[in-house]
């Protein structure tokens, strides 16, 4: 009893050593700088990864002058206890987020931390010096592949987008995506990364916008394949930091792949069918705000047209005459007979195709002007039957919409029922004010169109947004619908994320 009373207080007098309060225990004594740093080195050496933040991730554990700055989960007193939380937030939210686990390493990281946790590292064999470096580098890469992901996105759309397509008569990529998205910042990344704030900062790169969580309960409950990673990609969408449509603004949304325009604005949703660009005159993707219309406008040809579309009809007097169309010289602005101009003429750029405005003009008999690198525009169209067709991509890139008489009338509520007769009879459509009919019948005899209404302020201005969604909720309903990739868009991005999606 003696002997063992004053064991007893040897122990308790004795200084704990380092094998007492680390949670390696006594492996705590294997650990070996040299070997530790030479293990980084070779884990670094086979990272062949291409990605923007695993290059970031690289080059911030290559730079550090001294190794034992370098690691982050781990220091002599044993693995961080976030090492166990990222695990297992990462094991509820990438499943949610329609991101696949193995591309996190979660398989590897779940065993060497169960090794950690147990000090098993002699039953399986594995070295501490080489576990630590490796455990510590995959959840690095975990963090910031699901941070720079999930705040910023895994593709940079502005480059992918534009680099897809040719233009038609150029070797040059065609200009499709004209946004501009918020690059990562690596650096306020990578100090968060090794900061005690890190987890707040990981628990809040959860894209907030209402699209991304409506998307996101729609993937709860999908199945199939081919569903989960349509959601997938639309997810993938959400996460770009850019502009986009607030369910609280009075805008204008155009969805290229629903080939629908819908006019949001409080409570009501005016929605019609579209015309959009053809495969090979894509509609660009853009935000603008609409600052006012034309009714029954000239249309001036884009080059790009008149060299496609009239330039073989050069000289025919009949075909020019029969489309309303007129041709400028630019220099002078004199007037020029289509039968005395040339192929090569028209298509040198020098002069300019005019069509005159009214009945029969392809813009139909009102346009919907904003700002924009594309010269692209919102408009009626003489080709009321096309709306009828199931695929509607033939336009050259501009909208054409079902509904024109509508949608100004959404844009400028201000307009009273003259101002709206003004703008029907200046449209050929029929009045429905007494003033409007007695106007129609004084003026039987003048020439049509009337332009009561030429020109039309929208103020205060509307934002117009051309997107690309295949699976978005009808502002109307509030249901996921989704819809064919008609441009394969979808496509290119699940082919840029693809080691990212579940398989």
């Amino acid at each position: 009893m003696a002997c063992a009373l004053l064991v007893s207080c040897d122990t308790g007098n004795r200084v704990p050593s380092e094998a007492d309060l680390s949670t390696f225990g006594t492996y705590v004594n294997a650990l070996d700088t040299v070997q530790l740093e030479q293990s980084l080195k070779h884990i670094l050496s086979k990272d062949t990864s291409r990605w923007s933040f695993d290059l970031a991730l690289k080059k911030r554990y290559t730079d550090l002058a001294k190794f034992e700055d370098t690691p982050i989960w781990y220091s002599r007193m044993g693995v961080s206890g976030e090492a166990d939380s990222l695990l297992g937030y990462l094991r509820h939210e990438l499943p949610k987020s329609g991101l696949d686990t193995t591309a996190f390493f979660l398989p590897e990281i779940a065993e060497d931390l169960s090794i950690v946790r147990a000090l098993a590292f002699d039953s399986v064999g594995q070295n501490i010096n080489d576990l630590l470096p490796r455990l510590d580098y995959h959840l690095s890469k975990a963090y910031m592949r699901y941070v720079v992901g999930q705040r910023f996105g895994f593709v940079r759309p502005v480059r992918l987008m534009n680099k897809l397509y040719k233009k038609a008569d150029s070797d040059e990529f065609a200009r499709l995506f004209d946004e501009q998205v918020k690059e990562p910042d690596y650096d306020e990344v990578l100090s968060q990364l090794s900061s005690d704030a890190r987890m707040d900062y990981l628990l809040a790169s959860t894209p907030q916008n209402s699209l991304y969580k409506t998307l996101q309960h729609e993937l709860s409950t999908a199945t199939g394949k081919e569903a989960r990673r349509r959601l997938a990609v639309n997810m993938e969408r959400c996460r770009w930091q850019m502009s986009r449509p607030d369910d609280r603004e009075k805008a204008v949304l155009v969805n290229i792949p629903a080939q629908q325009l819908w006019a949001v604005g409080g409570d009501s949703v005016l929605d019609m069918r579209i015309c959009c660009g053809a495969t090979t005159t894509k509609s660009p993707l853009l935000h603008s705000t609409i600052s006012h219309i034309q009714v029954n406008p000239d249309w001036i040809i884009p080059h790009n047209i008149v060299k496609s579309d009239i330039v073989h009809h050069a000289g025919d007097s009949a075909y020019f005459a029969r489309h309303h169309y007129y041709i400028v010289e630019r220099a002078t602005g004199d007037s020029l007979d289509p039968a005395e101009v040339t192929q090569s003429e028209l298509a040198s750029g020098t002069l300019r195709v005019g069509q005159h405005g009214g009945p029969g003009n392809s813009l139909g008999r009102i346009v919907f002007r904003f700002n924009n690198n594309f010269s692209v525009y919102l408009h009626d169209t003489n080709n009321r039957g096309a709306f009828q067709r199931e695929k509607r991509t033939l336009s050259h890139g501009c909208i054409r919409v079902e509904k024109p008489f509508d949608l100004a009338c959404f844009l400028m509520p201000e307009m009273d029922e003259w101002e709206q007769d003004r703008l029907r009879i200046s449209m050929d459509l029929p009045p429905m004010t007494d003033r409007g009919r007695e106007y129609l019948e004084e003026n039987a005899e003048e020439p049509r169109p009337h332009r009561l209404m030429t020109y039309h302020e929208v103020s205060p201005r509307v934002p117009v947004y051309i997107i690309y969604y295949t699976a978005y909720p009808n502002p109307a309903t509030g249901v996921v619908q989704t819809w064919p990739d008609l441009y394969g868009y979808d496509k290119a991005i699940a082919s840029a994320i693809d080691s990212f999606l579940p398989k």
